[in-house]
């Protein structure tokens, strides 16, 4: 046993260092060299560096390759469908828009005040005439009652200088020519004795010159009585009572003006149409010519389009339009063009001057409605049907 042993050992040692010197130089040993006498298990067959890096190469190149036919094929289906759309997409075609509207009235008053009962509300339709809101105003009262007491005073004053002197007067004007004259009957008789008497060589010079100064004084005092009395008939100069009757107009002018004013306590509709919006509420104070409420007169709907001028050539004064109404179940109607002008700003969504050419104005154009049309209302749309 011990030779047999002896014998098998050198055999055995030059296979492992066979093995170990392969594994060193990179060469991969057969599987008899690297089978062991006492039996062992096969060994994979280790790879060297070069082949790893070869194998990695190889893997890189393959994935690039399908990265690049990827990308190609992506390209080719991009481009097809690109050259598809091109081929089959058009442009749509621009629709032209308007909005339905019509005109509005503001009803405002001249009476600052404060708001005391609506009679209507939103949505309800009223006729010219239809009474709308009542005002009061206690200022707008204290300046009429003042006003009215101002006239009666100027109408007392302009009556007074109407009617002259008073009959007291008058008389008494009528008794002092009356008594003038009694005067002036005496001084007239004892003047006629005295002359007789002064001819006769009775009497002296002396008492007959008395005797006709006091005849004198008495025929003037008769005439200033009848002056007097004339006075008295005719009353105020002229003037007086123009200035009289001026002064009564000015209150009554007055008067007037206050009333004007006060009528505008209770507001009524100035035309036929819907109560679109009210401002106030009942109780705030407003006021002068602050609006009260905004009456839409739908017997007088028009329609607006903000047209750009390129576009104008559709939409020439006074042609019939068709179009429609999506609002009220795509309705088919006329319109007839009786207003076009220019806004004065450029249409944004055609700026042509950035391609060279001129920049594109827009014009608004106003059409109406050649019959009326139920259930049309403001702010509806309303689009151009393509010729």
């Amino acid at each position: 046993m011990d030779k047999a042993d002896e014998k098998t050992t050198p055999a055995a040692q030059p296979a492992e260092q066979t093995g170990k010197l392969a594994q060193n130089q990179g060469v991969t040993p057969s599987s008899e060299e690297n089978s062991t006498a006492a039996g062992e298990k096969k060994s994979p067959k280790p790879k060297s560096k070069r082949r790893e890096i070869k194998d990695q190469r190889t893997i890189v190149r393959k994935r690039d390759k399908a990265l690049l036919a990827a990308l190609g094929v992506f390209t080719l289906v991009m481009a097809c469908v690109a050259l598809l759309g091109i081929l089959l997409i058009h442009a749509p075609k621009e629709t032209i828009q308007g909005q339905a509207d019509c005109d509005q009235v503001r009803v405002s008053g001249k009476l600052p005040g404060r708001i005391v009962r609506f009679y209507v509300k939103e949505g309800d339709y009223v006729h010219k005439g239809d009474t709308l809101v009542a005002i009061s105003s206690k200022v707008a009262d204290a300046s009429l009652f003042k006003a009215k007491s101002a006239q009666r005073a100027a109408q007392a004053a302009s009556q007074k200088v109407d009617k002259g002197t008073r009959v007291e007067v008058k008389e008494s004007a009528s008794h002092m020519v009356e008594q003038a004259k009694a005067a002036e009957d005496i001084a007239k008789k004892t003047y006629d004795r005295m002359e007789n008497l002064f001819k006769e060589g009775v009497v002296t010079q002396q008492r007959r010159d008395e005797a006709k100064a006091a005849y004198d004084a008495a025929s003037a005092a008769v005439r200033t009585a009848q002056s007097n009395e004339r006075l008295a008939q005719n009353g105020s100069e002229p003037e007086d009572k123009a200035a009289a009757q001026s002064m009564e107009d000015v209150a009554k002018g007055t008067v007037m003006e206050v009333e004007s004013v006060l009528e505008d306590q209770v507001l009524v509709a100035p035309c036929d149409g819907e109560v679109s919006e009210i401002y106030p509420h009942e109780g705030e104070l407003v006021s002068l010519g602050t609006p009260i409420m905004s009456i839409s007169k739908l017997d007088e709907m028009w329609v607006s389009f903000n047209v750009r001028e390129d576009k104008l050539s559709l939409m020439p004064m006074d042609t019939l339009l068709n179009v429609t109404i999506p609002a009220l179940n795509n309705k088919k109607t006329k319109l007839q063009v009786y207003y076009i002008h220019d806004m004065g700003s450029y249409a944004v969504w055609n700026a042509t001057k950035a391609y060279g050419q001129y920049d594109s104005k827009t014009f608004e154009v106003k059409a109406k409605p050649t019959v009326p049309i139920a259930d049309f209302r403001p702010g509806m749309s309303v689009l151009l049907d393509e010729k």
